[in-house]
C-alpha cells in the first residue's frame, strides 16, 4: 500500500508546551485539523499524546509528525529515541519522521541516521521519513543513502522573506516535496504593505494569503497558534487561490531573511 501523500496543511507546535499545547491541538482538532507536526526537542509529545487521545479522532484519520533530536542520532539511539516518542504520544506508529537538523559538524554520518531512519520504518515505528533544514550537499548525501523516493519531504523555514528557491528547486527536481515552516516569518510579513493590499482586495487576512501562496506553490503549511479563531481563520486558506500577478508580487518580496539559524547547529545554507 502506497504511503499518503503529506498533507497540505497542517498543525504547528513550536513553543507550545503543557496545557496551552492541548488547548491549541484539541481545539484544531475540533475545528477540522489532522495534521499535526511536533518534534521531541519541543517538549510537547507527551500533552499532544493526551490531546489526541481526549479529542476520540479515529487514529487512521490522523497524520502525525515527529523530528529525532541531534543527540539521537547514532545508528545504536534513533530507534530507541523514536519508540520513547511514541510512548509519549500514546501512538504505536507515527506517519512521518523526520531528522531534525542534520548532526552537528558531521559527527554522525548521513549514512549512518538516514540508514539507522529507514530501519526504523522497517521495524513499523514510523510510515514515512525525511529530513529538515539540510542544505543541497547534505540532501545529496541523504538520497545516496536511501534514494529520494523514499524521502517523503524536507521541511526548511520558507516565507515570503526567504522563499528558499535554490533548495526547493533541487528537492523538486528529485521529487522530493517541501514543507514550509515559519510560513509566517513570526508574524513578520503580516504587516507586509503588499501582502495587505492583497488581503485587503480578496477580503481575506494576511495570514490567509501567506498561507494560500505556500500551498499554491505546492508546499505543505504548518502554521501554529494558541487561538482558537487564528486556527479557524488560517485553516480557511485552503480555499483561497491567488492570481498569477498576486504570486507574482508575493514572490518579489524574497530578501533572504533567514529567522532560525542556530550556531553549531546549521548547515552552510545555500
Amino acid at each position: 500500500m502506497n504511503a499518503p501523500a503529506i498533507p497540505a496543511f497542517g498543525l504547528g507546535t513550536f513553543r507550545l508546551k503543557d496545557q496551552v499545547a492541548i488547548d491549541s491541538v484539541r481545539n484544531a482538532l475540533e475545528l477540522g485539523y489532522r495534521a499535526i507536526d511536533t518534534a521531541q526537542i519541543y517538549g510537547n509529545e507527551a500533552a499532544i499524546g493526551q490531546a489526541i487521545a481526549d479529542s476520540r479522532v479515529p487514529r487512521q484519520a490522523l497524520f502525525v509528525t515527529t523530528k529525532v533530536w541531534t543527540e539521537h542520532l547514532g545508528a545504536d539511539r534513533l530507534a530507541a529515541s523514536l519508540k520513547d516518542s511514541l510512548h509519549r504520544l500514546r501512538l504505536e506508529q507515527v506517519d512521518l519522521t523526520l531528522i531534525h537538523w542534520p548532526s552537528p559538524g558531521g559527527a554522525v554520518p548521513v549514512a549512518e541516521f538516514m540508514g539507522a531512519l529507514a530501519e526504523a520504518r522497517a521495524q513499523g515505528l514510523t510510515r514515512q521519513i525525511g529530513v529538515s533544514n539540510f542544505n543541497i550537499a547534505l540532501l545529496k548525501e541523504a538520497i545516496a543513502a536511501v534514494g529520494a523516493a523514499q524521502i517523503a519531504t524536507h521541511q526548511i523555514e520558507l516565507h515570503p522573506y526567504l522563499q528558499n528557491r535554490s533548495a526547493t528547486a533541487f528537492t523538486a527536481a528529485q521529487g522530493i516535496p517541501t514543507t514550509s515552516y515559519m510560513t509566517l516569518a513570526y508574524g513578520r510579513v503580516l504587516g507586509d504593505p503588499v501582502v495587505g493590499q492583497i488581503a485587503q482586495a480578496r477580503g481575506a487576512t494576511p495570514a490567509q494569503v501567506v498561507l494560500a501562496w505556500a500551498m499554491q506553490l505546492g508546499y505543505a503549511v504548518i502554521p501554529s497558534s494558541t487561538r482558537r479563531e487564528n486556527l479557524a481563520s488560517n485553516l480557511q486558506a485552503r480555499e483561497l487561490w491567488l492570481s498569477d500577478a498576486e504570486m507574482a508580487r508575493i514572490a518579489a518580496l524574497d530578501r533572504s531573511e533567514r529567522l532560525v539559524n542556530p550556531e553549531g547547529l546549521a548547515p552552510t545554507w545555500d
